[in-house]
């Protein structure tokens, strides 16, 4: 039997602002969209990772129940979540071009590890790494 993981969410404040910054800043592209009433299944992908998806929803119904879903959206507002990973070929020219898109960075790029590493948060607060993948 063969398992893998397809979609891995976020808990984003709006969607259609959380889908502006993945798409038009970040390069992601949308791989679906899908309304069910009022819940909405959003997930973009990276163009050089066909296979995965990164999903954009809010904390709610169906998923959440009222109180539980506000205390997701302060958690996130307050970057409290696990940071995600995005790997880059060279992080310093990442994030020049995503500086000019108007991504704010928490920390600029630092060498450290042998590697390196920048971070940044989308609209919603959560907080990503980019870290510097260099070709063996």
């Amino acid at each position: 039997m063969k398992q893998g993981i397809q979609v891995v969410g976020l808990y984003v404040r709006d969607q259609d602002e959380a889908l502006a910054f993945y798409v038009d800043k970040l390069g992601f592209r949308i791989h679906t969209d899908v309304r069910n009433g009022d819940y909405r299944w959003l997930t973009v992908q990276h163009p050089d990772q066909p296979s995965f998806q990164l999903g954009l929803f809010l904390p709610g119904p169906p998923v959440l129940d009222a109180a539980t879903a506000q205390a997701a959206r302060e958690l996130v507002a307050k970057g409290a979540m696990p940071p995600l990973v995005l790997a880059v070929d060279d992080c310093r020219a990442a994030c020049n071009r995503m500086h000019a898109q108007g991504v704010e960075f928490t920390q600029d790029p630092v060498e450290r590890y042998g590697t390196v590493d920048a971070g940044f948060r989308d609209p919603s607060g959560n907080g990503w790494k980019m870290i510097e993948v260099r070709s063996k």
